[in-house]
């Protein structure tokens, strides 16, 4: 695997139920995991598996943000907030 430092974000959606990972610079770019470490090692993959498509298909590969990994936690902070 690569070294990119892409922005990946990490979420758990109650609909999939699971965790999901996006990279925000690689549209389109996401995976699945049952645990946030498994969405993390699923997402590395995207990233890498997206970088070698772009380059095959002489795509213009966006640059990154510099930050090697967020973690979101809306379904925590989201559980806290009063309802309107």
């Amino acid at each position: 695997m690569g070294s990119h430092k892409y922005t990946i974000e990490i979420f758990y959606s109650e609909e999939d139920g699971g965790h999901i990972a996006i990279a925000p610079e690689l549209p389109g770019c996401s995976a699945f995991g049952e645990t946030e470490e498994e969405a993390l090692k699923e997402i590395r993959v995207a990233i890498d598996l997206w970088l070698e498509t772009a380059k095959k298909e002489n795509r213009e590969i966006p640059k990154s943000m510099g930050k090697e990994f967020l973690k979101s936690i809306v379904d925590k902070v989201s559980q806290g907030l009063p309802s309107n």
